[in-house]
């Protein structure tokens, strides 16, 4: 009698009747983690080439215009140089001393000073009330929006020409105006006399530049809701609480960009002032922009000249820095 013995057989492997593992439906294999990859690397290449594209303009344009030349000035400052020749003639930090006991040039500083702080005193509240005058619905409004706005598109060149011609003694509009109805103006002229030459080209860059401001206010008065303006009414407020609750603040931001500008404008001023004085008379209009031209191109002191314009960029650097630490970084927290 014999056993039968249990018959083992191996398993056979399981095969799937749909696609192999890692092909797709139509047969072809499925695009793994390196594909994914180096489409991710492509196009991220690709993103790069653009902002390359974009950026490589302005960044040849700012190196050209502005780099190289601060590099340049910096070292022409430390070299005594007539414009004639190489520099040479290495002198150190003596030009930068020069120019801080001079009186000339400390005058001019002081200069730039006061027209800074006259500038923002005098064109800000003026801006803004014409501004606000001009955002009324009013008869002759657009008319009226271009008048103030011409005399900033005018060149400084042309606008500078024409002052120039109107303030001449005896013979000027102004002068001839103010004698005709019995003011006798100044005999040595408006921008000859040394007390008041400083203060008539205030007012000439007044004039020049209060149609920036005024747009600048303008623009942001339209992005005050009107829906405040309304619920300012029905609690009975007056005009001059909706204007300092409301507008101002909301104004704000705008306010403190063209204060910016109109900042390194003042320190950087230089047209109008040598068309309508060249700095006098004996300098009593002179900024620091008038002063190192003079002595580049009249004095031939070069070395003084690049050492006048390395303060120059210094101070405009530290209070553009300043002002933007103190002041628009309000704008940047979202603060009003």
């Amino acid at each position: 009698m014999t056993d039968d013995a249990p018959v083992t057989t191996a398993a056979s492997p399981v095969t799937s009747s749909g696609p192999a593992a890692g092909a797709t439906r139509e047969g072809r294999p499925a695009a793994g983690p390196s594909a994914g990859g180096r489409r991710a690397k492509r196009s991220q290449r690709r993103k790069y080439l653009e902002i390359a594209f974009f950026v490589t303009p302005a960044l040849a344009m700012l190196l050209l215009f502005v780099v190289w030349p601060v590099i340049t000035a910096v070292q022409m400052s430390v070299f005594r140089w007539n414009g004639r020749g190489p520099l040479v003639d290495f002198v150190g930090l003596a030009n930068y001393v020069s120019i801080l006991g001079n009186d000339v040039f400390v005058g001019s500083l002081v200069n730039n000073l006061i027209i800074v702080v006259t500038s923002i005193a005098i064109q800000l509240p003026l801006g803004l009330a014409i501004a606000l005058l001009l955002n009324r619905k009013m008869w002759g409004q657009g008319a009226l929006r271009t008048i103030i706005f011409v005399p900033y598109v005018l060149a400084e060149v042309v606008a500078g020409v024409i002052w120039f011609q109107l303030v001449q003694p005896q013979y000027g509009v102004i002068d001839t105006i103010l004698l005709a109805v019995g003011i006798e103006p100044p005999a040595q002229g408006w921008l000859g006399d040394m007390d008041l030459a400083l203060w008539t080209v205030v007012a000439i860059l007044t004039w020049k530049y209060l149609g920036l401001a005024v747009i600048l206010f303008l623009a942001g008065l339209q992005g005050v809701p009107e829906e405040l303006y309304e619920a300012a009414q029905l609690d009975g407020a007056s005009w001059w609480q909706v204007q300092r609750r409301i507008t101002i603040p909301l104004l704000g931001p705008t306010i403190r960009t063209w204060g910016f500008l109109s900042m390194i404008g003042s320190l950087q001023l230089f047209d109008m002032v040598w068309i309508l004085t060249k700095g006098g008379p004996a300098n009593a209009t002179s900024t620091m922009a008038v002063f190192l031209v003079n002595e580049g191109t009249r004095s031939n002191n070069f070395g003084i000249a690049g050492a006048a314009s390395v303060i120059l960029f210094l101070i405009a650097l530290v209070m553009a820095v300043l002002y933007q630490r103190l002041i628009l970084r309000r704008d940047a927290k979202g603060v009003a």
